[in-house]
């Protein structure tokens, strides 16, 4: 097996089952502010998700991305963990990017709009 990119080891295999109960939908980008009370630049992320409604993330995505960019823009994200408070903020799901030293922080995102809470498989 290759070693990924990052110079992390690659993450043991899980069942079929296992990835299927990870419930990853995409979403758009409604509304992206800086978060005063981060650590780290993060923005605050509302994110509409269709069926599943609004939901809030907390994501460090300053260095490639403004706010009034990210706004309108479909994103990807893990909507079955359980809330965590992030500096101050409710984050509600994780979203998904890609982390390489090289480019830093990328969203992944569908690379033909598809509707808000679709899920990805």
């Amino acid at each position: 097996m290759k070693e990924q990119s990052s110079g992390s080891p690659p993450a043991s295999h899980l069942s079929f089952d296992q990835f299927m109960a990870v419930d990853i939908r995409v979403g758009r980008v409604t509304s992206a502010v800086l978060n005063p009370r981060a650590r780290r630049p993060a923005y605050v992320l509302t994110i509409d998700l269709g069926p599943l409604g609004q939901r809030t993330s907390s994501a460090q995505l300053t260095a490639n991305y403004r706010a009034e960019e990210l706004v309108g823009r479909q994103v990807v994200a893990v909507c079955n963990f359980p809330p965590k408070n992030v500096a101050g903020i409710n984050s509600e799901v994780l979203v998904l990017a890609a982390v390489c030293p090289e480019r830093g922080t990328v969203l992944l995102s569908p690379d033909q709009p598809v509707g808000e809470g679709v899920r990805i498989l």
